[in-house]
């Protein structure tokens, strides 16, 4: 089978359009950019219901395809190991019955397999891997893409078998095989080769591969991307640390952020670190800890256990060399627990007990105030982080061991102050273990277990979670609930948060936060009649902002509380409680009753477009939750000039510093998220396109059409350019815009309407859709388009 994998994607998204299935032709011809680009967020908004139409359509190839680009996704940006193995072994399994063997995508569902296995345990399952590999390389051609991809497996598989020299040979002559086939090697290809040269000490060849094999993907021009851009920088910037060139490498490392952003980066990107900072290049910072503790942590959660494991032997490094004890004895005691869940444990079990014997090495700090006064002394004295977490350590020992004078209330106070230094430096995880193991000496401590509920589900510990709510409700259900919901928050489920909440509030109808979780819910269901009564509650049942005690503060009505509840009301059209609520706010309207239709600033909402990527659309704001969209947009958004939403109150990104310079501060607008359309203004969009009459022309076209109730919003800009037919061939500015008619006016006056303002320009603007919609002549339209090359 040679099927060209691409000439089918285009051929079935052609099919799928023309039949009608344009949601599903769209995420056909997406779903490798989200999948590779890490758009992982659009990925997930789309992938479901795309699977689900191939299955229904009786599309099985269209499915494989989905569900590979789906795991190069989960296993490649997402570093998912036994979380995907299901997956994976079953999408092999579908992928190779009589119906999906041809499918051109099926030969890639080998290479999900073999990567999958990879995460959980390389060394472990490299027999598993190269068999099948092998067997798959026997039968394709090399003139297959996919013979590229799975020949860079079967090096990666050598690699962790402890054979990179054999690596490096399998893939020079699988270069050689594709070459005399006539297929290009991909600049993958090339990366790939480039990591085996690394592990065999070839940094300066490292160096000039990576430069030739990006001059010559330029030269066939092809642009790097930017996944390949951040790859290619980080394989630099490693080559050059090893080299002893620091302050090249420090020049070309992406920074912390990227790495937080990519998952895909952070292997390479903490093992150059770890070469800087022994070079003295890159100061090992408690912060740069805790970030490397997180990857260790999110690893766990994925069950990418070898990862896991070399990822957490670093970051054990950099905290001995910070004399970071308790830490070191955290990270040591994650790998001990690792080894278990992996099939080949020769060589790094070693590391594991030299990283806990050189941990213990490390001198046990000296109390200089009790147990009971630490937290105030820690605060007062200014001590680093992690030398804190080694204080709380000895003198949770000492409460332990019976030291002290409160017993088991300093021990279950010292443990409380560790665990929360321990989440904070990224270990969330041996928070939660450090906290259920003083939970089972300190039963009915509320704190605790209340600590412990958050512990568990930022290491998303869902056995776990499971565990203490069962616990918690042997005592009574509402406490089992209360952890069940905040579980299901967590993970999205919204419509089990509200259910279990108002179980909880049948019994406790008092409980503030309890309410504000299920409004939250309310809300994401879009249910704000709901979600208005919760929020209205919470005003009859909060205590007194004067005279409650601090640690009684969360009942008490807060600031984001009267926002929500106008937010809710605004989306209910109860215009008397946003203003109302609105007055406890200090807000001012321009009219004491009805609706609120008001001009106040410009603002940005954040949408969300059909194939799941993110729209910031330009709007005016006429309330406190409310604003008017101001361009005029495409089948892509489902909003349009004119619509009226109603968006949540939080700013999803920081205002500019007071100290900002000012052109900064007038030109960042608010930025908010889209929750609801309130009022739809009933635009219907048709394109224009051609010929840039020039700015007053233009000015007058816009006027014109405002003034008769149409909206116009052009989309390109001075780069734009069209095919000048009198000038063999040169470029005229252009111009490509949307107009959006009213539901008052019909296609054929807009038409009319367009000829009427652009007759008499110099190059004629084209407008075939809504020509078509008008009953016009298509012809002229037509024309224009083949003579200037629209």
């Amino acid at each position: 089978m040679s099927t060209d994998i691409w000439a089918w994607v285009r051929e079935t998204h052609e099919q799928l359009a023309e039949a009608g299935h344009r949601r599903l032709a769209d995420a056909v011809y997406e779903f490798p950019g989200h999948a590779n680009e890490g758009r992982n967020e659009q990925l997930d908004a789309v992938y479901p219901e795309a699977l689900a139409a191939a299955r229904s359509l009786g599309l099985p190839w269209v499915e494989v395809y989905l569900r590979h680009w789906r795991m190069q996704n989960l296993l490649n940006k997402r570093h998912q190991g036994e979380q995907a193995l299901p997956e994976a072994v079953d999408l092999l399994e579908f992928a190779h019955r009589e119906e999906t063997a041809d499918c051109p995508q099926s030969v890639c569902v080998v290479q999900d397999f073999a990567i999958c296995h990879a995460r959980v345990d390389g060394p472990g399952y490299v027999p598993e891997r190269l068999a099948v590999l092998s067997e798959t390389l026997e039968r394709i051609e090399p003139s297959r893409a996919c013979f590229d991809c799975l020949s860079r497996e079967y090096s990666d598989a050598l690699e962790d078998d402890g054979r990179p020299g054999e690596a490096l040979g399998h893939l020079d002559t699988a270069a050689a095989r594709m070459q005399a086939a006539g297929q290009r090697l991909s600049l993958h290809f090339h990366h790939a080769r480039a990591g085996t040269l690394h592990l065999l000490g070839r940094h300066e060849e490292v160096l000039t591969l990576l430069d030739t094999s990006e001059q010559a993907e330029r030269a066939r021009g092809r642009e790097i991307d930017d996944s390949d851009r951040r790859w290619g920088a980080l394989a630099r910037a490693r080559a050059l640390a090893s080299l002893g060139r620091t302050e090249e490498a420090l020049a070309l490392l992406p920074g912390l952020e990227e790495a937080e952003r990519h998952a895909d980066l952070r292997p390479a990107w903490t093992e150059t670190v770890e070469l800087l900072v022994a070079a003295g290049a890159w100061e090992n910072t408690a912060e740069l800890g805790a970030a490397v503790a997180g990857w260790v942590g999110y690893l766990d959660g994925t069950g990418s256990h070898r990862p896991c494991v070399n990822l957490l032997l670093a970051a054990g490094r950099l905290a001995l060399a910070r004399h970071a004890r308790t830490v070191a004895l955290t990270l040591a005691a994650t790998g001990e627990r690792k080894l278990a869940q992996l099939r080949r444990t020769d060589g790094v079990a070693e590391e594991v007990a030299a990283l806990r014997a050189a941990a213990e090495a490390l001198p046990v700090p000296a109390l200089v105030v009790p147990p009971a006064g630490l937290l105030a002394y820690l605060g007062a004295a200014g001590v680093p982080v992690e030398t804190g977490a080694d204080l709380l350590a000895a003198a949770l020992d000492q409460c332990r061991r019976g030291q002290t004078g409160r017993g088991q209330a300093d021990a279950t106070e010292v443990a409380v102050q560790l665990a929360g230094v321990l989440g904070s430096l990224g270990h969330a995880r041996a928070a939660a273990d450090l906290l259920w193991e003083q939970l089972d000496a300190d039963p009915a401590n509320e704190q605790l277990s209340g600590m412990l509920g958050s512990a568990l589900i930022e290491a998303r510990d869902e056995d776990g979670v499971r565990r203490l709510a069962d616990r918690l409700a042997s005592a009574g259900p509402a406490g089992g609930h209360w952890v069940r919901a905040r579980w299901a928050a967590a993970e999205g489920r919204w419509a089990e948060v509200v259910e279990l909440c108002e179980a909880i509030l049948d019994a406790h109808p008092d409980r503030i936060n309890t309410r504000r979780l299920a409004a939250a819910a309310a809300t994401e269901l879009g249910d704000h009649t709901r979600a208005q009564r919760f929020y209205q509650e919470i005003l009859e049942h909060a205590l007194p902002a004067e005279g409650t005690p601090e640690e009684e503060r969360h009942r008490t009505v807060q600031e984001p509380d009267l926002w929500h509840l106008i937010t809710a009301a605004t989306a209910n059209r109860d215009w008397a409680v946003v203003r109302s609520t609105g007055a406890l706010l200090g807000l001012d309207f321009d009219e004491p009753e009805g609706p609120v239709d008001e001009e106040w600033q410009l603002v940005t909402v954040r949408a969300t477009r059909t194939n799941g990527a993110t729209a910031d659309l330009p709007a005016v704001r006429t309330g406190p939750a409310t604003a008017r969209i101001l361009p005029v947009l495409g089948d892509d958004v489902t909003l349009n000039h004119g619509d009226v939403v109603v968006f949540a109150p939080a700013l999803l990104e920081e205002p500019p510093a007071e100290d900002a310079p000012e052109e900064e501060r007038r030109r960042r607008r608010p930025v908010f998220a889209l929750l609801t359309l309130l009022d739809p203004a009933g635009y219907t969009t048709y394109w224009v396109d051609g010929g840039w009459p020039g700015d007053e022309a233009w000015a007058v076209l816009r006027g014109e059409l405002q003034e008769a109730g149409y909206a116009v919003w052009a989309y390109s800009g001075e780069q734009y350019s069209i095919t000048d037919p009198a000038d063999d061939g040169d470029l005229l500015p252009g111009v490509y815009a949307a107009v959006g008619v009213p539901p008052t006016a019909h296609a054929a006056e807009a038409d009319a309407l367009l000829h009427r303002l652009t007759r008499g320009w110099p190059h004629p603007l084209a407008w075939l859709d809504l020509a078509k919609a008008a009953g016009a002549d298509t012809g002229r339209h037509e024309e224009v388009i083949e003579r200037y090359g629209l």
